[in-house]
């Protein structure tokens, strides 16, 4: 008996280590986790009227202006940049965004040739690799990005090849911040840039984090007095010209939306492991509760034990 006790107290002890620890990774993922929270909500709004601005242009410009706006005859070849975490403890958020891009890979993959993969995070790279698909640029990524020049080598490299016709779609999949409770992954189409994206590899019909995917979905509280009955009320002057203006304009847009993409990645990923950890402390207190629990059981059975033994040693002797 004494020994089983001991194994007890040697269990109790080393999960309360163990939540001392999650307690402490808990703690610092929610400090990390308000300020990603509060770099995606200082930008979004910024970032979705941006995409509703792009999304505007492309409807009323002609596509001769710019190649980020020239729709693709034939699609063969498209690149998808996954963004997921550089390390674990987050319970299922790496895995869900690789399988959200696999399952829109899988949608059209008979459409197209080749899907190349980009990604932003060693956890999500290391699913993508095991799976088999073709990974062609990875790229590191920081616990909080902080400005969009962080991610520019990012978003400079795909609007290059698509320009140069390596690809004739661009994608982003990552974890749109929705609360500290729910976190959704998605995948939005980058380019070309259409003013109404077909329904093609999982085309987000609106997000609350990077803007929106129709024009259909502008009407909004923060739009209403933009936007009536769904036609958008705005008439662009170009100075110099619309040729000049987009070539500045446009490649600066992507980049803020594949920013805005991680940052909703990063304020999701802070707050899966947030609740992963927390998740964790409660359960190792309540292991702790029931050994500790078991313990005394254990031992007051021990201590009845003896004293039973006492009892019928006196017994004996008195007897005698």
């Amino acid at each position: 008996m004494a020994g089983g006790t001991r194994e007890l107290k040697r269990r109790i002890k080393s999960i309360a280590n163990t939540k001392k620890i999650t307690k402490a990774m808990e703690m610092v993922s929610a400090a990390k986790m308000r300020k990603a929270v509060s770099s995606v909500l200082s930008t979004r709004d910024y970032a979705n009227l941006a995409w509703a601005t792009v999304l505007s242009l492309a409807e009323r410009t002609e596509s001769s202006y710019h190649d980020l706006l020239q729709k693709p005859a034939k699609v063969e070849r498209v690149a998808l940049i996954l963004v997921g975490s550089n390390r674990g403890l987050c319970g299922g958020f790496n895995l869900q965004v690789t399988q959200k891009a696999i399952a829109s890979i899988k949608k059209h993959e008979k459409d197209i040739r080749t899907t190349d993969i980009i990604t932003l995070g060693t956890k999500s790279r290391d699913v993508i690799k095991s799976l088999g698909y073709n990974i062609v640029a990875d790229f590191i990524k920081q616990d909080i990005t902080l400005t969009a020049a962080d991610v520019s080598p990012v978003a400079k490299m795909i609007i290059k090849d698509f320009i140069a016709k390596k690809y004739q779609k661009v994608f982003v999949a990552f974890t749109d911040f929705e609360s500290t409770m729910k976190q959704t992954p998605r995948v939005k189409q980058l380019l070309p840039i259409e003013s109404d994206p077909e329904e093609y590899l999982g085309v987000v019909g609106k997000s609350e984090g990077t803007g929106v995917g129709t024009k259909k979905d502008f009407i909004d509280e923060k739009r209403e007095s933009y936007l009536k009955k769904g036609d958008i009320q705005f008439e662009y002057i170009f100075e110099p010209s619309p040729e000049d203006v987009l070539k500045e304009m446009l490649p600066r847009l992507i980049e803020v939306q594949v920013y805005q993409s991680i940052l909703e990645s990063e304020a999701s990923e802070h707050s899966a492991r947030m609740l992963s950890m927390k998740n964790a402390t409660d359960a190792a207190g309540d292991m702790i509760d029931s050994l500790t629990l078991s313990y005394n059981q254990a031992r007051q059975a021990s201590i009845t034990q003896e004293i039973a033994e006492i009892s019928s040693g006196a017994a004996a002797l008195g007897n005698k």
